[in-house]
Order: C-alpha cells, then sequence, then structure tokens
C-alpha cells in the first residue's frame, strides 16, 4: 500500500476526529486497498494495542457483519481496546453486543417486547408529544444550543422504556457521558445530576460512584467496565427491585437472565439506544443546515421526512466503527487475516463507497434506495432502529417546520466531541427568525 503508516494511524487516533470524520483519508485508503492495517500507538494513558485490519468497502464491511462463524463478536468483544483483564472480558461478554449466535438470540427476544410495532405505536404519541413540547419553548428564544434539546428526547423515551423516574434521568447522561466520551476531558468525569433532584435510589448510585480508578500498574480503567460503572448497575438492580409495571426492567427481571446479563442489559438501554441520538440527530441537523438547498426542499415538502432521516443517517453515521474478531485465518479484501486479529468495520467509509452510492459526498434528502450501514448489518443489527428512526423524524420534522429561517449560528462553530467510535457533537447553536 503506498500509504505512510502514521498517516494510516490517524483513523485510530481520537484527536483525528476533534475535527471531524477524515472522510478523504478514509476515501483514499479505500480507493487503494479495501482493507488496510492500522497501528494502535498509546493515546495519553491509554497504551498501545497490537493493531487491527480497517475494513472500509461497503460489500467487505457487510460481509464481516453477516458472518459471524469468521469474524466474532464474542472473542474480543466489540470495542478496538482490549478489556484490561481476563475478567472484564467476561463480563463484556454478557452483554448482547458482544455475543454471537446462537447465544445473543436468547437476550435479544427479552428485549424485543420494547419494539413491536404496538409497542412502538404507544411510544409515538408521547414522542410526537415531547417534540411537539421541546420545540415550543425555544421557538421564542430564537437561539438555542441544540445537543440538550436533542439529547432530551432520547433520555426521556428510554427512561419511560426502562421505569426511570424523571427526577433521575440526569443520570442517564452523565453514564453516556462517561462511557461513550471517555476519550474527550468534557465528558469523561461528567457528573451534572443534582443530587437534590434525585430519587434516594438516585442519590445512592451517585454514592457508589467510582472515584478515579487505576489498574495496579498506574492506568485508568476501562470505562466499559464492570468497577467503572458501579453506581450505574447498583441503580439498576434497585430498581428491579420494585420495577415498575410493564417496564423492560420488569421484564427482563422476568426473563431469567443472570444478574451479569441483567447489568449489561441496562448498560445497552441506558447507554447505547441514548447515544445514538444524542448524536444522530444534532450531526443530522447540522448536516441539513450546511446544504441549504436540502434545508428549503425539507422545509418545502415536509413530506420527504423519511427519506431524508436515512439520508441524514447515511452522511452523518452516528458510530464511526465496530470491531470484529477474525475466528481463524481468513482471506478480505485481499488481505491474509490471522485467527485472533482485530477486525474492524468503518461504517463512516462504507456509507460513502461509490460502488454502493452514486456521488457519495453529496447530500440527498431524496435518494433512494439507500442502503446505509449505519445501524449495521446481519444478526447484530440495531434492534431499536425503528425506535430512533420514530424520533428523529419526530424532532426534525418540528424543528426543521416550526422555526422558521434556521441556520446554524455562525459565531459559534459546533464542537466536536473527541472521539473515535462516536460521530457526536457537544455543542450545536442554532438560531431561527422568532
Amino acid at each position: 500500500m503506498g500509504f505512510d503508516q502514521a498517516r494510516v494511524n490517524r483513523i485510530f487516533l481520537p484527536e483525528t476526529y476533534a475535527d471531524g470524520v477524515p472522510y478523504e483519508l478514509l476515501r483514499e485508503l479505500r480507493a487503494e486497498a479495501a482493507v488496510c492495517w492500522v497501528e494502535e500507538p498509546a493515546v495519553g494513558a491509554w497504551p498501545a494495542g497490537p493493531g487491527y485490519w480497517a475494513v472500509l468497502r461497503h460489500a467487505d464491511v457487510k460481509h464481516v457483519l453477516r458472518t459471524p462463524e469468521l469474524f466474532s463478536s464474542h472473542l474480543g468483544a466489540t470495542q478496538i481496546r482490549d478489556p484490561d483483564t481476563a475478567a472484564d472480558l467476561d463480563f463484556a461478554r454478557t452483554m448482547m453486543l458482544n455475543q454471537d449466535p446462537p447465544d445473543h438470540s436468547r437476550p435479544r427476544r427479552a428485549v424485543a417486547a420494547a419494539f413491536t410495532p404496538r409497542a412502538l405505536a404507544e411510544l409515538s404519541a408521547a414522542i410526537e408529544q415531547r417534540a411537539a413540547e421541546l420545540v415550543a419553548a425555544v421557538r421564542p428564544l430564537g437561539e438555542a444550543d441544540f445537543v440538550p434539546l436533542a439529547a432530551d428526547l432520547p433520555v426521556r423515551t428510554l427512561a419511560r422504556i426502562l421505569g426511570v423516574p424523571d427526577q433521575d434521568q440526569q443520570l442517564l447522561v452523565d453514564w453516556s457521558n462517561r462511557v461513550i466520551g471517555y476519550q474527550d476531558p468534557d465528558h469523561a468525569r461528567s457528573s451534572a445530576a443534582d443530587p437534590s433532584r434525585l430519587t434516594a435510589l438516585g442519590r445512592a448510585a451517585l454514592a457508589d460512584r467510582p472515584e478515579a480508578l487505576t489498574t495496579p500498574d498506574g492506568r485508568p480503567v476501562n470505562p466499559r467496565s464492570r468497577a467503572a460503572l458501579a453506581d450505574m448497575f447498583g441503580y439498576a438492580h434497585g430498581l428491579a427491585e420494585q420495577p415498575p409495571p410493564g417496564s423492560i426492567v420488569a421484564r427482563l427481571r422476568e426473563s431469567g437472565l443472570s444478574a451479569a446479563e441483567f447489568e449489561t442489559m441496562f448498560f445497552l438501554f441506558a447507554v447505547a439506544g441514548n447515544e445514538t441520538l444524542r448524536n444522530g440527530l444534532p450531526g443530522g441537523l447540522y448536516a441539513l443546515l450546511t446544504h441549504a438547498d436540502q434545508y428549503r426542499l425539507l422545509r418545502r415538502r415536509p413530506e420527504l421526512i423519511g427519506s431524508a432521516v436515512e439520508e441524514l443517517l447515511r452522511f452523518w453515521p452516528p458510530v464511526v466503527e465496530f470491531r470484529r474478531t477474525a475466528t481463524r485465518d481468513v482471506v478480505l479484501g485481499g488481505q491474509r487475516i490471522r485467527g485472533g486479529d482485530k477486525v474492524v468495520v468503518y461504517h463512516a467509509a462504507a456509507n460513502r463507497d461509490p460502488a454502493v452510492f452514486r456521488d457519495p459526498d453529496r447530500l440527498d434528502i431524496t435518494r433512494t434506495p439507500n442502503d446505509h450501514v449505519s445501524f449495521g448489518f446481519g444478526p447484530h443489527f440495531c434492534v431499536g432502529a425503528r425506535l430512533a428512526r420514530l424520533q428523529m423524524s419526530a424532532l426534525l420534522r418540528r424543528v426543521v417546520t416550526e422555526l422558521p429561517e434556521l441556520e446554524p449560528a455562525s459565531d459559534v462553530p459546533p464542537a466536536r466531541l473527541v472521539s473515535n467510535f462516536q460521530n457526536g457533537l457537544k455543542e450545536l447553536r442554532i438560531r431561527w427568525r422568532r
């Protein structure tokens, strides 16, 4: 391959993403090689890793995601960074996200009830009502930061599904920030929940929150480890002692899951279900507003919201990449991959593959078909995809149609999340005519 290794390694370094997804570099790499080797240099206090194979073309990404017998979610879990200890890996493997068929089918069935057409229909009215309330509350102001506005909707929706009281919803935000934003100093120690407003269970969770944790050799503990999330899991078990009737927590406790499986399932709802929308909504709106012709088209034709949401998900994927581990020696994209090697699929690269998407760097809210992989593919296709689409559609439709002459604030540039995993914004100031 004709690229300097240090240049290739930029797609791993979190600091790269402080300026946005490096689409130009991904495009160059994808054109040169379907699969390329990336080193894992040390990042701050985090030690160097063994390196991985980056998968950049749409067809290869889908192949990896649909063949768990060759590319496992279970062997090394699904984050580029390896768990610190064997115990951490064992705990991660109890999570549905980090299991392979057929083992992952049982916990997946346990949560499927939250996303049936009937359940989604019941949630839809509440989502539409909350979206209307959020936009109505800010409309007289003429200006707002869209990031907390967008975060409110998925947090409130997930709290309703989990049975988390309104007073404790900020805990969901703090947990997500710590897990997803651990590479960003603004989020790594997130603690915005006001103890005076929390329930007794919420205050007990704050008391369980670990202080800065380090391994015996002085390295920080993985933020996705059980030790680092003792407060969240303590809260989950406390909630399960008297679960709200009909909540997913009640269903999970009745499903026969082990204690560890229950904890990691709560983790998925509280963090993964929250973070996708917290990234997708602000990023999608920013993409729309920086393509004025597409914004004006959607304002004129709000019936295009369905295809617009799909295109915004393609153009601004909430998740940059996901990891698998090769189960045996295999050839992919002309590269010989050894059993045990890390294999990382880049959704952001696959979503702009010119072999699949005509003029892939152009935002086109009428694009159809739109075979993006922002919700994954294969057995791990996002179980909450329909709910995410409902929420994106509800809030974006309201914002575009009810806030006239909407635009990003020119004097306050958006602040990006520093993360090689999540494609997010920490601040997005928007303005409109009152």
